[in-house]
């Protein structure tokens, strides 16, 4: 059955910072990237770092499943394929609260630019496309701070997953979702196993605010135009250097 792509949205010529709209119990703020494998985000969230970095500004970066404390395990139990959907989606839970707890909300409390690398929608998308229920995943992770801007980085599927197949020499077992029984074939079921979560990100551009990027666009003009949002919406004095 075909599925219909969501319009790419364009952004009017840069205007004047204004203070977020929405009222945080903090004095931080929160940038996350999106997409399947392949789309281009990690590329365009670090070239926007780095900007920052050169900047001067105050950010801190974070990036899924990255957590000391539930990595080990997680790794273990890929090695031994021994995770069934819920126990994966734990694990990511488990990891994300502990960064969530010790990182990203004390500084988002200490008044940081936090910058995100996947976020919850990650496991919105990828969990349910392992047949975990979206309604118990959303309330396994309702105690996330909603972020003040969200972007959706959007390839089509035949782009993101050649990118990802030409630069690999072998896809891992979870990453191709091998434990779903799709395909036999490693290449072929990673090809579907991703489509099902582009379909689920898709069915969140409205509903969660994202702001949709097309992920074929030249490196560049991304960046340019992700430098305008986060420059429109977040009001970037607050976190740059101090004048002496």
């Amino acid at each position: 059955m075909a599925t219909t792509t969501p319009d790419i949205a364009t952004v009017a010529d840069p205007a004047p910072a204004k203070q977020p709209t929405t009222k945080r119990a903090y004095p931080g703020a929160l940038v996350v990237v999106e997409g399947i494998d392949g789309s281009g985000k990690s590329t365009q969230l670090y070239l926007l770092k780095r900007w920052l970095e050169i900047g001067g500004y105050r950010i801190h970066f974070t990036e899924w499943n990255s957590s000391p404390l539930v990595k080990s395990a997680t790794r273990r139990g890929k090695q031994r394929r021994l995770l069934t959907p819920t126990t994966f989606s734990l694990l990511h839970a488990a990891d994300f609260a502990d960064r969530c707890e010790r990182q990203i909300m004390p500084l988002l409390h200490g008044g940081y630019l936090v910058l995100a690398d996947r976020y919850i929608y990650t496991a919105f998308a990828r969990d349910s496309a392992r047949g975990c229920s979206p309604h118990w995943l959303r309330n396994l992770y309702s105690f996330a701070p909603t972020p003040d801007i969200t972007f959706y980085f959007r390839a089509p599927l035949d782009v993101a997953v050649n990118r990802i197949v030409a630069g690999r020499p072998k896809l891992k077992y979870y990453e191709a979702g091998m434990d779903l029984g799709i395909s036999l074939d490693r290449s072929e079921s990673f090809r579907i196993f991703q489509e099902r979560i582009l379909n689920n990100y898709d069915q969140m551009v409205e509903t969660d605010h994202f702001v949709l990027m097309d992920g074929t666009a030249r490196v560049n003009k991304l960046q340019k135009l992700m430098r305008q949002i986060v420059g429109e919406k977040i009001a970037l004095q607050q976190f740059a250097p101090k004048k002496k």
